[in-house]
């Protein structure tokens, strides 16, 4: 079950609550007059379940809520209600399947916005990953891959290129190009300072067999970074996200900007090549999965009868129809 509070202004807010009033999908409606003051008007409250949302709001927006006023959707913890289990046994198809796209866009923008928090992030997972190439430690290296935020962007592109917002689209590009790129230059910078203290020799980067897949792409490294996003997506657009940690430890795009960062500083082109491969595959496979990805839930999700996600009208509003 899903929060819908509809803040709008005032000749606005009969022909919201009459739009929704009547609607199968919905448990709980509440009107509370001259509550928002920005927007000037009323806040509308509805509880509403999760399969039927996205129908919600695209009639809200055909009535430019969107433009007069304020949609905010929130998850609803817990609940007991005979009306809203009602409305979720109405609703065609399951509550985990449906995708939401307004939660999606809003977390695929949140994620992918390239800020000071991402580029630490990023910076420190590549460190880490070099310090775990040195150590030639697994452990290490599962750490970077789970501290590196750079899913967030690689999953927006998918999202970008479904829902047509090329604006996410650059915007994901640029929070990974800037992003790489800064983490990659300072653990450059950071590896030629281990060098010339003599902290790092060139032998720690090259006898090193636990780590050695970093720098050394393969046709599973294709399969994992397809078979990782594609769970990765489903965790994020699904109510179930418990598949997002098992993704952060299968690719090693955060362990390959680190390679090549060390491979840089001595001067190591062959694994300066395998590591940017590495690094190319799984971005270019993960953005690809997504994408596949979202195009199939979006293909699945539209097989539902549309007029079975239409509000449907209780005898009561006919009633008042033919008077």
């Amino acid at each position: 079950m899903l929060r819908l509070e509809v803040a709008v202004p005032a000749h606005l807010a009969d022909a919201v609550v009459d739009s929704l009033k009547y609607s199968y999908a919905i448990s709980h409606l509440s009107r509370l007059r001259g509550a928002a003051v920005r927007p000037e008007g009323d806040l509308i409250i509805v509880d509403v379940a999760r399969e039927a949302v996205n129908d919600i709001i695209s009639h809200l927006e055909a009535l430019d809520v969107d433009h007069e006023g304020t949609l905010q959707l929130r998850q609803v913890p817990a609940w007991i209600s005979k009306a809203g289990l009602r409305a979720e046994q109405e609703a065609p198809g399951a509550g985990a399947d449906a995708v939401v796209w307004l939660e999606v866009v809003s977390r695929a923008y949140d994620d992918s916005e390239l800020n000071f928090t991402f580029l630490s992030f990023m910076t420190m997972a590549t460190l880490l990953a070099g310090i775990a190439i040195i150590l030639d430690s697994q452990v290490l290296t599962v750490g970077a891959m789970v501290l590196g935020p750079e899913f967030g962007p690689i999953a927006a592109l998918g999202v970008a290129l479904v829902r047509r917002r090329f604006g996410l689209l650059r915007h994901a590009l640029r929070s990974l190009a800037i992003g790489f790129a800064i983490a990659i230059a300072v653990t450059l910078v950071v590896s030629l300072m281990g060098r010339g203290l003599g902290w790092v020799h060139e032998r720690d980067i090259v006898v090193r067999p636990a780590t050695a897949f970093i720098y050394s792409p393969d046709r599973w490294s294709v399969v994992v970074a397809l078979i990782a996003a594609a769970a990765g997506v489903l965790s994020i657009t699904s109510a179930k996200s418990g598949g997002l940690s098992g993704v952060f430890i299968s690719v090693t795009t955060i362990p390959a900007a680190g390679n090549l960062a060390l491979a840089a500083a001595f001067g190591n082109w062959h694994e300066m090549a395998g590591s940017a491969l590495q690094l190319v595959i799984n971005i270019g496979c993960m953005g690809l999965a997504g994408w596949v990805t979202l195009l199939v839930q979006q293909w699945v999700w539209s097989r539902v009868d549309s007029s079975s996600m239409a509000p449907r009208v209780s005898g009561q509003q006919q009633r008042h129809s033919g008077e």
